[in-house]
């Protein structure tokens, strides 16, 4: 039986991870580091939709975080220098906070890759059940969200949403 569960996580947690890219090949490849380019976007605009979005539903408004914004940036950095998108390429989401010396009591994150804008990288995050759920976790307060360019990697875009309590 317990076999069984873990061949059920394993298919769960691979669909969870799937959620996160926007190519129809979800497997992505491991290569030598690439350049990658900070994309611009407006965090405010992105603070704005996510807050609306989530009053929408009944919850309160996120605020921008100076210090998730470097630690999202940090993220979204290291997956396109990797060409690899993970939750863990920098390390857990805690052990990243607490090297920074970010308080938290509760931190989500959301990853992806593959959009070519903040339009559509949260339209995924909002189609995913998992990332939606993290958009629409009640708890959170406070949120740093980064893209990062890597022309040369698979994904090309690599986003990274971090929210805190």
């Amino acid at each position: 039986m317990s076999g069984l569960l873990n061949g059920v996580l394993a298919c769960a947690a691979a669909l969870a991870l799937a959620g996160c890219l926007a190519s129809e090949d979800r497997s992505p490849d491991v290569v030598e580091p690439h350049p990658s380019v900070v994309v611009r976007l407006d965090p405010a605009e992105i603070q704005h939709r996510i807050s609306a979005y989530r009053e929408a539903h009944g919850l309160p408004p996120v605020s921008i975080d100076p210090g998730l914004m470097v630690l999202a940036q940090s993220q979204a950095n290291a997956m396109a220098g990797a060409n690899h998108l993970s939750h863990e390429i920098a390390g857990s989401l805690g052990h990243r906070l607490d090297n920074a010396h970010h308080p938290k009591g509760y931190a989500v994150e959301n990853v992806s890759a593959g959009y070519a804008d903040a339009d559509a990288a949260l339209g995924g995050w909002q189609r995913s059940p998992a990332h939606n759920l993290n958009l629409l976790d009640k708890k959170m307060r406070r949120m740093g969200i980064a893209a990062a360019d890597a022309p040369g990697t698979r994904f090309k875009t690599y986003w990274a949403l971090m929210m805190t309590d």
